[in-house]
């Protein structure tokens, strides 16, 4: 037993070791890389790699000489009761949203440090911007980093600020410039602003909040402005359906 008056479990340890180093990579790695950044030889990662290939958490190149992870941790993390009910409530909404607003939408939350995106429809038709459900976005620089962030209490903001890991792309803001600009967006409700990202879009954002007025979710549309002869919805119709649509889905999940 160790001093901390906790027990060590030193394979479990190497196991979360290469699941979380192959969650960070860009691309697959070999036994040799994965040994080289972990400071440990092949023989050691070898049976928990084959561990992880077998139980289906890790999966191999076609080729077979490289590791990648596989989506079974997402599988398993969208099974969980109180992130499965916020899916449950939420994807009819967004399904019926994208089609009604002919414009890509999706649900981001917080997670262990990440602005993660939890659900995404596609806008139907030819053109459409959207994020791929299990995406990593920013706080700084996207419409639901700011709005998740923006309604929290203000402990939990500053832990979600300090636990952020910047993703590719992402630069960092002064936190007291950054933190009056979060009060504006509160005060506001919403983000209707360009993306910090790519040009020739508007992100949509609002929160999904709980009883106490915190985001548990930011409900977002990248919108994309149609100036061909197709009478889409103008973007003051659609931040109007998903200010409605996030006020449904918390009303839902609140049991209001």
């Amino acid at each position: 037993m160790e001093e901390n008056g906790k027990y060590r479990a030193p394979a479990l340890d190497k196991g979360l070791d290469i699941l979380e180093l192959l969650a960070k990579s860009a691309g697959a790695l070999s036994q040799a890389e994965i040994a080289k950044e972990l400071g440990r030889t092949t023989n050691e990662n070898y049976r928990m790699l084959d561990t992880l290939v077998r139980r289906n958490y890790v999966t191999r190149t076609p080729e077979g000489d490289r590791y990648m992870l596989s989506l079974k941790m997402l599988v398993l993390a969208n099974t969980h009761p109180p992130r499965r009910r916020l899916l449950d409530i939420s994807e009819p909404r967004m399904r019926q949203l994208s089609l009604q607003s002919e414009q890509s939408c999706h649900l981001a939350i917080w997670e262990d440090g990440d602005v993660v995106i939890a659900a995404a429809f596609s806008a139907p038709g030819n053109w459409r911007q959207s994020l791929r459900p299990g995406a990593v976005i920013g706080i700084f620089n996207t419409g639901s980093g700011r709005i998740l962030t923006a309604f929290q209490s203000e402990e939990a903001r500053a832990r979600m600020l300090n636990e952020h890991q910047l993703v590719v792309g992402e630069d960092k803001t002064d936190i007291t410039t950054f933190s009056k600009e979060l009060d504006q967006l509160r005060d506001l409700g919403c983000v209707v602003e360009p993306s910090k990202t790519v040009r020739g879009t508007t992100n949509i954002s609002f929160p999904v909040l709980d009883p106490s007025g915190n985001a548990v979710a930011a409900l977002t549309c990248p919108f994309i402005e149609r100036i061909d002869g197709h009478p889409a919805p103008p973007v003051e119709e659609v931040t109007k359906m998903f200010g409605a649509a996030a006020e449904e889905i918390g009303r839902q999940l609140n049991g209001d």
